[in-house]
């Protein structure tokens, strides 16, 4: 039968399907010669072998209805294995009823049970005997590449029986790997579990590996980076199979296999949302998103789509950000839409026109310039954006009566050095000004850098590493908590519909990287070698590590991946409106973000200004 490998598929059918019916014919003659004490005269005569043809020619028929001959299965398979039991079991009861009811005692009446086991015994052993010699010859083929598989788990032995059975593929499995110890006598047609991750480097030279494949579900970031050292060390490229949940079927091949990647090495993975909670949030309901031109607030309208809100206004000052992001929403952008806003936060009386003409039932406020060492040389251009911008927007989202507000604030804020922080931690505390004194919900979200933002550290070292170095850090020891851009969209927007008012929620940024390493990866990924890295030293009001929560006490929330702190409120009739020089401003930021204890005023207090409730009536609060 293994020869058979190589006619068409149909014929093979044909082979195994009179095989089997011999098979049966073998047996119901054997064991009616064994029931007979090996008498030849009385075993073989006409009616045992008219009951023997019989039964062959039933298994067929039955066979080419109900399977194996009915589609192609893999050799040995339990898909094959249950149709031909299924098979043999029809064929045997049917027997059994002819020769007992129908012509009694033709042949000896234990011959049809005995003849279905046995039948079945040889037809299996015939299908694992022609499977091992194809797995055995498959492992052992000259191709290009030799792959070390990772993983002794469903998926990779899946994916082993897989690369075996593909005998066109370039790629060859010759060990299984892991650390598992109870694994180590494993084999998978004909591939052995060799140990764990320790004897990569024996592995990888015994058997002149070129690739590591990754087929762990779920893979921690430190495993990961540790698996791509070793096979660094030892000239692999590793592979990683995506896990179950993304696969298109659980039955991985191949061309399912893609690079490693920095989500796999920092380990940022799909968040869980909940997904009914933000429906009632966002969908049917008019949202305005400010900085709908950056990295954040792009993708932040591309997820707020898709829940379907009644409006999407996107308000920038970047008419090129718009422009992008009107196209990746709706593959077209002509800008002539309404909804696209071109407008400044500094400017007030225009955001007061935006925000009367629109009336947002949320707000998602990712508008701010973030640049560290920049906003260091030019503290008055962050001050206005950052700090004075905020307070118009929320004046005016507060005037037109908004029912959800959420600052996107970052992890620089907590326990600040910096301008930029100065500035992200009184943003953070007007929101909590607002969420005492105003109707409606207001919170903050922190969280630490974005991989892939505009201007942050991933695309920086990137266009260094495409111009052929240096990459440039600051310091070997510098370490950042690091999320992906949607995963951070994705738990604001979880935010918004959990935050309590006042909060600033922060988000589970993870374990922090260290910076250096980032680098070395990046490189690695590149597959370039002439790439070196080049230190420059810390820059002003750079921190070696970032804090989420600093001087604040962070509280659980109802998401595990969300956990809530409180900052003081900060009234902003107490905001200077004119300043000496430069340090003065920045030392008055610095004054008002070291504060743990500020006035928490309530809603019978005076506000800065009038506003109209949502039912047309006038508000309680008046201006001052």
């Amino acid at each position: 039968m293994a020869s058979s490998r190589r006619l068409p598929e149909p014929l093979k059918r044909v082979l195994w399907m009179v095989g089997d019916g011999l098979v049966w014919v073998c047996a119901v003659l054997v064991t009616t010669w064994m029931r007979f004490e090996y008498n030849h005269e009385r075993a073989f005569v006409v009616d045992s072998w008219i009951v023997a043809g019989t039964a062959g020619g039933i298994q067929i028929l039955v066979g080419m209805v109900l399977g194996p001959y009915l589609v192609k299965h893999a050799r040995g398979s339990f898909e094959e294995v249950l149709a031909l039991v299924r098979a043999a079991a029809i064929t045997a009861v049917s027997l059994a009823v002819w020769t007992l009811w129908l012509q009694p005692y033709v042949v000896p009446r234990s011959v049809p049970a005995s003849a279905g086991i046995i039948a079945l015994m040889i037809m299996l052993a015939l299908r694992f005997v022609v499977r091992s010699y194809r797995a055995r010859k498959a492992v052992r083929r000259n191709v290009e590449n030799n792959v070390i598989i990772y993983g002794a788990g469903v998926l990779g032995r899946r994916l082993v029986s897989n690369m075996v059975a593909d005998v066109e593929s370039d790629f060859r499995p010759v060990a299984l790997i892991d650390d598992d110890r109870s694994k180590r006598k494993l084999k998978i047609d004909g591939v052995r579990v060799r140990g764990g991750r320790e004897q990569i480097t024996r592995i990888a030279q015994r058997y002149e590996a070129t690739h590591l494949v990754v087929a762990i579900p779920q893979a921690s970031a430190e495993l990961m980076r540790e698996i791509n050292e070793l096979a660094e060390e030892n000239d692999l490229v590793v592979k990683v199979l995506p896990t179950v949940d993304r696969l298109l079927h659980a039955d991985p091949q191949v061309s399912d296999l893609r690079d490693i990647d920095l989500e796999d090495l920092l380990g940022r993975r799909a968040t869980q949302l909940d997904q009914i909670a933000i429906a009632e949030q966002i969908t049917g309901k008019v949202v305005l998103v400010t900085g709908a031109g950056g990295s954040i607030g792009s993708e932040l309208c591309r997820q707020i789509h898709r829940f379907r809100p009644a409006r999407l206004v996107m308000l920038d000052r970047d008419e090129s950000g718009l422009h992008g992001t009107e196209l990746s929403i709706k593959g077209r952008s002509l800008m002539t839409d309404g909804d696209l806003v071109l407008a400044d936060i500094t400017d007030v009386d225009q955001l007061d026109e935006v925000f009367t003409l629109h009336r947002p039932d949320v707000v998602f406020h990712a508008a701010a310039l973030k640049h560290l060492p920049l906003l260091e040389t030019h503290p008055r251009q962050a001050w206005q954006v950052n700090v004075l911008g905020t307070l118009n927007v929320l004046r005016a989202a507060a005037r037109s009566g908004v029912g959800t507000f959420v600052n996107i604030s970052s992890d620089k804020a907590a326990r600040p050095v910096a301008v930029l922080g100065y500035t992200k931690r009184l943003a953070e505390r007007l929101t909590a000004y607002f969420a005492f004194t105003q109707p409606g919900r207001y919170v903050s979200v922190r969280f630490g850098n974005v991989l892939g933002s505009r201007g942050s550290v991933v695309p920086t070292f990137t266009e260094q590493i495409r111009r052929g170095g240096p990459v440039t850090l600051t310091h070997e020891d510098v370490e950042r908590y690091f999320m992906l851009i949607p995963e951070a969209c994705e738990l604001v927007m979880q935010a918004s519909a959990m935050g309590s008012d006042g909060d600033v929620l922060v988000l589970d940024m993870g374990s922090p990287v260290r910076i250096e390493e980032l680098a070395r990866t990046l490189i690695r990924l590149s597959g370039r070698t002439d790439i070196r890295i080049e230190r420059t030293g810390l820059r002003r009001a750079e921190k070696l590590t970032e804090d989420l929560f600093g001087m604040d006490d962070p509280r659980p929330t109802d998401h595990e991946l969300v956990r809530s702190v409180q900052v003081p409120p900060l009234a902003p009739q107490v905001l200077p409106t004119a300043f000496a020089d430069a340090r003065e401003l920045v030392g008055w930021m610095r004054a008002r973000a070291d504060e743990v204890v500020g006035i928490a005023p309530h809603r019978e207090q005076q506000p800065i200004f009038g506003r109209k409730r949502r039912d047309g009536g006038e508000s309680t609060l008046t201006g001052a």
